[in-house]
């Protein structure tokens, strides 16, 4: 399949393999979220009420008092007392393996370019680390928010766009299922559309 740099208007050849999938909505979801899951901390901890220290002795008399009866002071029902479902440390990551992964990644590429939301320039670079300068260079592109995916780190370019709302840097081993979805515009450069081609072919 053929398709035009946004920047020179020359041809770039696509694989059909990687930009020409039929979309997979089910395996993109699940990918998206595998993403998603594998990014928690999961590292919330509270304790129950045989954790909670104290509450040894029971604080007052079963009988005679008028009040409720009570074994310990670390009950649930009391302030300070331990929680019934105690949130636990977790691993809250999911297992996709390689080929359904890669698989979800050709679907959302090729709905992209489906959709028009992929621009494919033949370099992006911001020499001037400028912000200005990278507005300038994305509004030349068409480009008002998304993510533009480098082949290589730009120190540069990541200070000239870092600063501007709603527009993500980064190279092609930082993006995944979800940055792609959530991207309005995706930018790549020829060197990366090559590179993605290795890789899922």
């Amino acid at each position: 399949m053929q398709m035009t740099t946004a920047d020179t208007g020359a041809s770039v050849e696509l694989s059909p393999a990687c930009f020409e999938r039929e979309f997979n909505d089910s395996l993109v979801h699940q990918a998206v979220v595998a993403q998603l899951a594998a990014a928690r901390r999961g590292t919330r901890a509270q304790k129950t009420r045989s954790q909670v220290s104290g509450g040894g002795i029971k604080p007052f008399r079963q009988k005679g008092t008028g009040r409720a009866r009570a074994g310990t002071i670390r009950s649930p029902l009391w302030i300070g007392g331990g929680k019934v479902f105690a949130a636990r440390t977790r691993d809250f990551s999911q297992k996709l393996n390689r080929k359904m992964y890669r698989a979800a990644l050709a679907s959302i590429l090729s709905e992209l370019v489906r959709q028009e939301r992929l621009k494919i320039v033949s370099s992006f670079s911001v020499d001037s680390g400028k912000t200005r300068d990278g507005v300038a260079a994305l509004r030349q592109l068409g480009m008002e928010s998304g993510l533009v995916v480098l082949d290589a780190e730009d120190e540069r370019t990541d200070r000239a766009l870092r600063n501007v709302p709603r527009v993500d840097v980064a190279t092609l081993g930082e993006i995944g299922p979800a940055n792609l979805v959530g991207a309005e515009t995706v930018v790549m450069t020829e060197a990366t559309v090559r590179r993605i081609e290795e890789w899922l072919a």
